[in-house]
């Protein structure tokens, strides 16, 4: 039986591919930080592989083998171009694939549903700002507080936001999901197509080819890791491509795990962030008055595209009590936070912090809700917020 929270955990699909899913208060001077290096600015790119070009989806049920044991065609094929392309041995990869098992009730939870929900940020925020969250993640961040304040200093990333993702990813290690990831990645990249987004199985088949790595570098084993329906691993529900580039070695001990190891997943969700754009010292939101118009202002997307002296031409203004400005300095996007059912819109001001969020999850709501939640746990250990 599937836990409502793996619902909410893939709540997008590409949402999952690009962290979580997929798949990190900053100090809190009047300026940012000194600029920090990422590892891959330190590499000079991001660290992914080609697409491998092998292997297709068709809308079956069927296996991945034969009758007579054997990889099907188009599977042995992709199992050749993974195996060359990431350097594994072909046997090792036809094991995992031989071993990988059609699973049903991964296609039907990925399946959307027919009806077109009205989008409620209201609902969407009771889900993760709510006691149990706030008092978990409490209790979390006094049990690791070492571990945040490392993760603080190392990458900039504000520790109530590192504490807000775990609990809204899996509550803190609770429901992190027990489907095998090798099945589900399997079906949702061979027998789950979708014409109107041919690009999903293809991604779902270079995450398998990233698991198949993990396991032959032995950071993992693909024949019994377990995960959230999508393939999403551990307390911050990374996916496999973001567990090889962005997942740290927290505790030194010369392996990752990010199911029962809190310091290894806090370091992996800040390098995240780090790598996706988090600037140390900014706020989430900027402390700003916007316009009447505001909805006017909503460009959409993960990147920020308004300079702060072009909002404040258009109606803007900081806002009184504002002690960080050091925000105006970077683009800033205006995020529209719709509540269909109640007829209500909230408009806020996005940093470069807002948009690193998305690309762990790319809602809006999301990450929103990942601030407010951050927010509420400081309050209650007595620390900054984000903001």
């Amino acid at each position: 039986m599937f836990k409502p929270a793996r619902i909410l955990q893939a709540t997008l699909l590409i949402t999952l591919l690009g962290g979580c899913a997929t798949t990190k208060t900053a100090p809190s001077p009047a300026q940012p930080q000194a600029p920090i290096q990422t590892q891959a600015q330190l590499r000079g790119d991001n660290g992914e592989q080609p697409s491998i070009k092998a292997g297709r989806s068709i809308n079956s049920a069927e296996g991945f083998t034969d009758a007579r044991g054997q990889l099907k065609p188009d599977i042995q094929a992709y199992a050749r171009e993974v195996a060359q392309t990431r350097q594994v041995p072909l046997a090792r990869v036809e094991t995992l694939l031989k071993s990988a098992r059609y699973n049903a009730t991964v296609a039907r939870l990925m399946t959307p549903g027919k009806t077109r929900l009205r989008r409620s940020w209201v609902t969407y925020r009771k889900r993760f700002v709510e006691p149990i969250r706030i008092k978990a993640g409490t209790a979390f961040w006094n049990e690791n507080r070492a571990a945040l304040d490392r993760a603080s200093r190392q990458y900039g990333v504000s520790p109530s936001i590192i504490v807000a993702i775990i609990g809204v990813e899996t509550i803190y290690g609770r429901q992190t999901g027990d489907f095998a990831v090798l099945d589900a990645l399997a079906t949702l990249g061979f027998r789950f197509p979708d014409s109107t987004r041919p690009e999903r199985s293809q991604l779902f088949r270079d995450q398998l080819a990233d698991l198949i790595q993990l396991d032959n570098e032995k950071k993992l084993n693909a024949l019994d890791v377990e995960g959230s329906y999508a393939g999403a691993i551990g307390l911050p529900q990374f996916m496999p491509g973001s567990i090889l580039r962005f997942a740290v070695d927290g505790d030194g001990s010369g392996h990752i795990d990010l199911a029962s190891n809190a310091t290894d997943a806090i370091l992996s969700v800040a390098n995240y962030l780090r790598e996706h754009g988090w600037v140390p010292g900014l706020p989430v939101f900027a402390p700003v008055v916007l316009p009447a118009d505001a909805g006017s202002l909503v460009a959409g997307g993960l990147k920020p595209s308004l300079s702060w002296p072009e909002l404040s031409a258009k109606g803007a203004r900081v806002r009184p009590d504002a002690r960080n400005t050091a925000w105006e300095k970077y683009p800033v996007g205006v995020v529209d936070l719709i509540d269909e059912p109640r007829n209500l819109n909230e408009y806020r001001t996005g940093t470069p912090n807002f948009f690193a969020i998305t690309h762990y999850n790319h809602s809006y709501f999301y990450a929103a809700s990942v601030a407010d939640l951050a927010t509420a746990i400081a309050e209650r250990v007595g620390s900054a917020g984000p903001n």
